[in-house]
C-alpha cells in the first residue's frame, strides 16, 4: 500500500487556486469560477469543491441564490461572520431561519487582484 497522495487533476488545481484568491468577506458562485476559468460549468466546479475543497476557503465558493451549503451551515456562518461577509436575514417562514449571503454585496468578480483566470484576463 502506497502512502502517496494521488495527483490532483489539472482542472481541480485551477478551481482550488481561484478559491484561494477570493478575498475574505467576498464570494464567487460555482458558475463564476467556471466562467473565470473559461472551462467547465457550475456542476464541475461543485464536484471539485466537494472532493478537494477542504484545503481551501470552501465557504467562499457558493450557490448563486446565496443559500448556505447544506450540512455545513454552522461552520460557514462562523467563517462569514468572522470575515464580515454580507448576509441577509432569513425570512420568518424559512426553515431553520438560516441567513443567506447577500449576493449583491458579497459577490466578487475577480477584478481586484486578478485571481489568475482565463476568461477575464
Amino acid at each position: 500500500m502506497s502512502d502517496e497522495v494521488p495527483e490532483l487533476p489539472e482542472y481541480a488545481e485551477r478551481v482550488l487556486e481561484v478559491a484561494e484568491h477570493i478575498p475574505p468577506g467576498r464570494v464567487m458562485t460555482y458558475g463564476d469560477v467556471a466562467e473565470w476559468l473559461g472551462e467547465g460549468g457550475p456542476r464541475q466546479v461543485g464536484r471539485v469543491m466537494a472532493l478537494y475543497g477542504g484545503s481551501v476557503p470552501w465557504w467562499r465558493v457558493v450557490r448563486s441564490d446565496g443559500t448556505l451549503l447544506s450540512g455545513h451551515e454552522p461552520s460557514a456562518l462562523q467563517h462569514y461572520r468572522t470575515e464580515g461577509t454580507p448576509l441577509r436575514q432569513a425570512p420568518p417562514g424559512a426553515e431553520g431561519h438560516v441567513p443567506r449571503l447577500d449576493m449583491r454585496r458579497a459577490r466578487w468578480d475577480g477584478a481586484a487582484d486578478g485571481a489568475g483566470g482565463g476568461a477575464h484576463t
